[in-house]
């Protein structure tokens, strides 16, 4: 099965049963797809009774087939089972199928040496019932460990009871199911990273930041997470919609605001942690004073602002380390001339902070910030050029720590 931490894509199918939940996988492929994986929806006729197919291929990027006879000189249902990374089947079959007629969502899935589940969802006062089923299941696919059953979640239900039986929300199975197609070559580690940009207060409603949206630290946190580790994200004023990427079960969010403040964070997080991502964008300076009150044109407005220059956070973790096998990166925005300036940049500032590994990119008015694509450079210990990669930023997290990994090796 490919490492897709170093190919950055997972070929996923996402089959789809007959049930109400089929709404809440439309989600779920939209999580996938923005992860930047490449998702075929398999539908079953009656899945299409719920949700329609324009809605799937439209949100999927793909053409959705629904019968084992179209394209049949390439023998589609057989090459995407055999091409497939992983399998998600959300909702699942009912419980009581013993299998599924044969169509083309079984004819693909049977392809990755899968069965279906048994179907969670039960009246509450059946809840044993569930158990036992699930028991079952776990059984059945004891000899097969490439097979998974995730949930069920307990809540309400359809038919109003409530009880065992909700399947999971499409952020959770979104994490507990790509681990199973990628490396775990992180697992056991305490990672921490830093993301977003800080801002520091001028009055009340003013401050001086940046334009960093976070997006690029939060990919680090998410793929970290999907590698196996324990993450600790130090997030500086990061949207809600961007911080959504890093629900997971193993990442816990930190939010600050300041560059002192996120000093604060970074060192108490730091002294429990194997590796270490400063990828936040820090404000170099701040305010020598902030106001009390909104500086206004009828009191005077303020000619100047007087400014302090901030605690290098990123040189602080590396001068303050006390166990030499601790991982240390940091990231370098840059407005280089061109990719030769953009490196001897990189290599001056790594040399300058100590890190182990400094990562580069170009910033400017339409590029790093804000954008969901990235380029950067990784550079070693020596100067060297380890990684260099370009695509979504979830890509280039995955490129970061195989650079990670393979120094820590």
């Amino acid at each position: 099965m490919p490492r897709y931490g170093r190919i950055g894509r997972v070929n996923i199918v996402v089959g789809v049963t007959g049930g109400i939940a089929a709404y809440k996988t439309v989600h779920l492929v939209r999580l996938l797809i923005k992860a930047g994986h490449e998702v075929t929806v398999v539908p079953t006729a009656d899945a299409l009774q719920f949700v329609g197919l324009p809605t799937w291929e439209s949100i999927s990027r793909n053409p959705v087939t629904v019968s084992v006879h179209d394209d049949v000189a390439r023998v589609r249902h057989v090459a995407l089972g055999q091409a497939a990374d992983l399998v998600i089947i959300a909702p699942p079959p009912p419980t009581r199928s013993r299998r599924w007629p044969p169509d083309w969502l079984t004819t693909s899935s049977a392809r990755r040496c899968w069965r279906p589940p048994p179907r969670r969802h039960r009246p509450r006062d059946a809840h044993r019932d569930v158990a036992a089923s699930l028991d079952a299941g776990e059984r059945r696919h004891a000899a097969r460990p490439r097979v998974h059953i995730i949930g069920p979640d307990d809540g309400e239900l359809t038919g109003g009871d409530s009880g065992p039986g909700r399947m999971l929300e499409p952020e959770d199975i979104f994490a507990a199911a790509l681990p199973f197609a990628g490396p775990r070559d992180l697992a056991g580690l305490r990672v921490t990273v830093s993301a977003g940009g800080t801002r520091e207060p001028i009055d009340p409603v003013r401050f001086l930041g940046n334009r960093s949206s976070g997006k690029q630290g939060v990919a680090l946190a998410a793929a970290a997470a999907a590698r196996g580790a324990e993450v600790r994200l130090v997030a500086a004023n990061i949207g809600t919609e961007v911080l959504a990427e890093a629900r997971h079960p193993s990442i816990r969010i930190e939010r600050i605001g300041t560059a002192a403040e996120l000093a604060e964070a970074m060192k108490a997080a730091a002294a429990a942690s194997d590796v270490v991502v400063m990828a936040a964008a820090v404000a170099d300076y701040r305010p020598a004073a902030v106001e009390d009150g909104k500086i206004t044109k009828e009191a005077g407005g303020m000619a100047a602002i007087e400014l302090t220059e901030n605690e290098d956070i990123l040189a602080g973790l590396v001068a303050s380390r006390t166990d030499a096998s601790q991982t240390i990166v940091g990231f370098a925005a840059e407005t280089p001339r061109d990719e030769e300036d953009l490196l001897e940049r990189g290599r001056r500032k790594r040399e300058r902070k100590g890190a182990d590994l400094l990562v580069v990119n170009a910033v400017g008015w339409k590029q790093g910030f804000e954008a969901p694509d990235n380029c950067v450079h990784v550079i070693g210990r020596t100067g060297e050029v380890l990684v260099r990669s370009e695509g979504s930023k979830r890509e280039v997290a995955d490129a970061v720590w195989d650079a990670v990994v393979g120094i820590r090796a």
